[in-house]
């Protein structure tokens, strides 16, 4: 069950003066890798060695280049049986006995679940990373709000346990854990896990038409089908604002749109779909304007990519969305789920170069003074000095 990143795999027990060993749980190796990256990288190079918990598709050899130690784990998303649920947690509970880890850090509601589940009875502390909430806490109706209730009730019973901490991305979050009764000394707020600003650089505006960006899975949660609308209109005003799409489906979330219906926007007026783009910087060097019209993010890792690009942003007013644009800042903020609003915004900065330059370079300031990988890389390793340090003083670094 383990594919191990050096030649020979840890022992089952830590020797004296060991370095301390972190245990990433997460549900696919892609979002690990797109998403945790820059703080697995901070605690390897603090010290820490790296274990990675997660089920793979093709990221084994680019997570065995960091020097990590990886452990299949086979999580199913979207709809759970308790079957799978229970097969999950019976297998992080033998990576828990093997690895013996120092802390734990659960990425994201499903993985801190059923990882709090299988923290049963171990002492690592743990590490509770709720970022955006996902689609269960975004549905409307009878339904949600009911599972919503029960799923609320189980975190409020896993996430106090002594020693674990809730980790937040934007204060929303915070003041909502709060409420549901987690104590506030187990909640932290660090604002995303840090963005390559040294890779990521600011790139002239491309030449001709205004294009506007969009990265991300194609959700109807992320706004992708309320973003569609907002450029069809511009386009049917005589607006030439062509828009770039960069972003698959995920069949595993009920809010995806089909493969279908996204490759028929291609054949709209002014729209590029180019599916699964891996060269960010070279995907913002071909835009003008970074748009993400979400309903709910812990702290979009697109728009953070985006303003350290140097691109002015329209976005959503809503939690995640708002630490990064500031309106009259770095971008414009617009109501949930209105294209009339978001064609506005965009028209605004598409006719306005001075506007969007000025957005742009404080987009940019804000990125790397406040969300720098290696700002959040510090703070990250911090945390997890302190609470091995609570619970193993002999680590205490």
């Amino acid at each position: 069950m383990m594919d191990v990143a050096n030649k020979t795999a840890p022992s089952r027990a830590a020797s004296a003066g060991a370095r301390p060993r972190l245990l990433y749980v997460v549900t696919e190796d892609w979002y690990f890798l797109s998403h945790r990256l820059p703080m697995a990288r901070a605690a390897r190079d603090a010290g820490f060695e790296v274990h990675v918990a997660t089920n793979v598709t093709n990221g084994a050899e680019a997570i065995a280049r960091e020097g990590f130690i990886l452990h299949r784990v086979p999580f199913a998303r979207g709809r759970l049986s308790p079957g799978s649920v229970l097969r999950t947690v019976r297998v992080l509970r033998r990576v828990h006995r093997d690895v013996q880890p120092s802390v734990v850090h659960h990425v994201a509601l499903q993985a801190a679940v059923l990882g709090a589940l299988a923290a049963k009875g171990h002492r690592a502390p743990c590490v509770h990373a709720m970022t955006g909430l996902g689609f269960m806490f975004t549905a409307t109706g009878t339904k949600a709000r009911l599972t919503q209730r029960f799923v609320l009730a189980i975190l409020r019973r896993l996430f106090n346990r002594p020693r674990d901490v809730v980790l937040v991305q934007n204060p929303d979050d915070r003041a909502m854990f709060e409420t549901l009764g987690i104590a506030p000394e187990r909640i932290v707020l660090i604002p995303g896990s840090g963005v390559d600003t040294d890779r990521l650089k600011p790139t002239p505006e491309p030449p001709g038409a205004v294009t506007v960006g969009f990265v991300g899975r194609l959700l109807e949660d992320k706004g992708i089908r309320t973003l569609i609308e907002a450029h069809q209109s511009l386009r049917a005003s005589g607006a030439d604002v062509r828009l770039l799409i960069a972003g698959t489906p995920d069949p595993a979330n009920p809010a995806s749109v089909s493969e279908a219906e996204a490759k028929q926007w291609s054949g709209l007026p002014g729209v590029t779909w180019l599916g699964q783009v891996t060269d960010i910087p070279g995907f913002w060097a071909q835009a003008h304007i970074a748009v993400l019209p979400s309903r709910r993010e812990g702290l979009p890792l697109s728009l953070l990519e985006a303003a350290a690009c140097g691109r002015p942003m329209v976005a959503t007013d809503v939690p995640g969305c708002r630490e990064i644009v500031v309106p009259e800042e770095t971008g414009l903020l617009v109501p949930v789920d209105d294209a009339s609003a978001l064609a506005n915004a965009i028209r605004t900065l598409a006719e306005s170069p001075g506007l969007r330059r000025r957005y742009g370079d404080n987009a940019r300031l804000r990125v790397v003074e406040r969300f720098s990988a290696a700002e959040i890389g510090h703070a990250i390793v911090a945390l997890y000095r302190k609470l091995v340090g609570a619970s193993n003083p002999a680590h205490n670094a």
